[in-house]
């Protein structure tokens, strides 16, 4: 079996790791030559992972023609809004048989579609086999190999079967579901819940305020999903609930971080920086969303405000001045 990881950020990086230590033949499709150079002569990611081997097996290449050739799985981990500008760029080179696994979360801001919606329309031929695969999960952690578990999506049983065969081992559990559009919505609001986690810890609101957020973000979640014909127990999963905890808590979050610095006065620019924080791009994707389905979506239209500069951080304490009502 050959797998095509395409993207050589931190999460490309881990996967591809992972499917080259289980003995499948592995190629990381990048841009830089200077980082396929790294890949394949020193074995590491030196810009995410300095110091951290990878499977010496693991093969990089700037080429789509060569990454592609003869792929049975590709994964794609580029930014949500440049997919489908990346996937036009390699759809000459896309086995006709291949299993398309999507692992970015977001949505395209310009047309409010998720990314098994562009990917459909890129790679009509690999549409009926469209996999995401979501849950919490920090690259570095799965670097190191610490115990993580996700959830692999697709209408297609058979695939979703053989995906979780595929990418499971000892410290990487996978589970499976056939709610795509609830996985993929999951994957996605989470990260502008996190931006406000961050707001939240960066202006000293407390643990009660953080436990708050996390509970009445996870019910904006569950409202848009049904929405959009996601099932509410599926956002109560891996990919909305699990993934919801770890980005609003953990330290290496990156849209928690972003909240962090916003807390702390810096502009949106300043605060997104160089990293790749999906939540930015994706809280105007929600909002619209929210608002062509009537949900009401009070913590990430806040969000939205303070990204837009019409909300100070600290104004967000208003959240707990709306009318009163049963939960």
């Amino acid at each position: 079996m050959k797998i095509t990881v395409a993207g050589g950020g931190s999460w490309g990086t881990a996967l591809a790791g992972l499917a080259a230590a289980k003995g499948f033949s592995t190629t990381l499709l990048v841009r830089d030559p200077a980082l396929a150079g790294a890949v394949n002569e020193r074995h590491e990611n030196p810009r995410y992972f300095p110091g951290l081997p990878l499977d010496r097996r693991l093969r990089a290449s700037v080429s789509p023609a060569d990454a592609l050739a003869g792929a049975d799985i590709l994964v794609t981990a580029v930014p949500c809004q440049t997919m489908r500008a990346f996937l036009e760029s390699i759809a000459p080179f896309v086995p006709a048989g291949a299993v398309p696994v999507c692992v970015s979360k977001g949505i395209e801001t310009s047309t409010l579609k998720r990314m098994s919606e562009v990917t459909a329309e890129v790679l009509p031929a690999q549409a009926g086999r469209y996999a995401v695969l979501s849950g919490p999960s920090f690259a570095a952690e799965v670097m190191r190999e610490k115990p993580t578990a996700v959830v692999v999506g697709s209408a297609d049983a058979a695939v979703r079967e053989h995906l979780r065969e595929v990418f499971s081992c000892g410290f990487f559990r996978v589970y499976s579901g056939s709610d795509v559009t609830g996985i993929e919505l999951g994957g996605a609001v989470k990260n502008v819940m996190a931006i406000a986690a961050g707001i939240c810890d960066g202006l000293g609101f407390g643990h009660n305020a953080r436990a708050a957020l996390i509970a009445r973000g996870l019910a904006e979640m569950i409202r848009l999903g049904e929405a959009l014909g996601a099932r509410a127990a599926t956002v109560m999963g891996l990919s909305g609930l699990g993934d919801l905890v770890l980005t609003c808590t953990g330290d290496l979050s990156r849209n928690r971080r972003v909240g962090l610095k916003l807390a702390a006065g810096e502009n949106v620019a300043e605060a997104g920086g160089a990293m790749t924080a999906e939540g930015i791009k994706t809280s105007e994707a929600v909002l619209r969303l929210a608002a062509l389905h009537a949900v009401d979506t009070p913590v990430a239209g806040a969000v939205g405000r303070i990204l837009d500069g019409e909300l100070a951080p600290a104004s967000a304490r208003e959240l707990m001045n709306r009318a009163l009502r049963d939960e």
